[in-house]
């Protein structure tokens, strides 16, 4: 069972997308949320110089249907937060995934971890793309029932994220492996060696995971 770390732009129309992009230094941190059919409930702490304004501006908001302030300490405010949209949990609720809190939303991004299924992953990657919502898986790492382990080295992530940005696995390839060991500033024989080794540990998971899932299937 992977564990997956998502960093999602949040849709424009949503309150905390408009609050913290106009106030990117603000960081809100949600501490549990319950979603619901036309409504979402959570408690967020929120850590800025200067929580006043930031509070005016979320209670001014038309889909915030109830703001209350639990405490406030010099630069923290713990709130308990009612909106009128909770389009984003949608997706999460329709590929059956649980959310796990807290989680930090900072400029108009949130960032998730999430441990689930395979099929559970994708079918959230396609509920994303289904509403426009731009994400980027950061990482995929491989989960047992004993212990975990990361699926990359933190190296061997570096590297394929870059290539990856690069896009060098487009089709056609947009980057050449000179340019992707040139962008991290190492040989070329380096980069391929660790670019490799993180291609092989991805094709394991993904035949250990996903065809031997299916092969177990049938």
């Amino acid at each position: 069972m992977p564990r997956a770390k998502l960093t999602v732009h949040l849709p424009e129309s949503l309150w905390i997308r408009e609050i913290s992009t106009a106030y990117p230094d603000a960081t809100f941190r949600v501490s549990s949320v319950l979603p619901g059919a036309d409504v979402a409930i959570g408690v967020v702490e929120l850590a800025a110089s200067n929580p006043v304004p930031i509070l005016a501006a979320i209670d001014d908001r038309s889909d915030v249907r109830d703001l209350e302030l639990l405490w406030k300490h010099d630069e923290t405010a713990l709130l308990h937060i009612e909106t009128t949209d909770p389009s984003l949990l949608v997706p999460i609720q329709r590929a059956g995934v649980s959310m796990e809190t807290p989680f930090a939303v900072e400029d108009g991004v949130v960032t998730w971890e999430l441990t689930t299924s395979a099929d559970r992953l994708s079918a959230l990657g396609d509920a994303f793309d289904e509403r426009g919502i731009d994400y980027r898986l950061e990482y995929v790492r491989a989960v047992d029932a004993d212990r975990a382990e990361d699926l990359m080295t933190n190296r061997q992530l570096e590297v394929f994220l870059t290539a990856l940005d690069a896009g060098y696995y487009d089709v056609p390839r947009d980057a050449t492996l000179t340019d992707v060991a040139a962008a991290l500033d190492v040989t070329k024989s380096t980069c391929s060696d660790v670019l490799h080794r993180a291609e092989s540990a991805i094709l394991r998971w993904f035949a250990d995971e996903y065809v031997g899932s299916r092969a177990r299937a049938r």
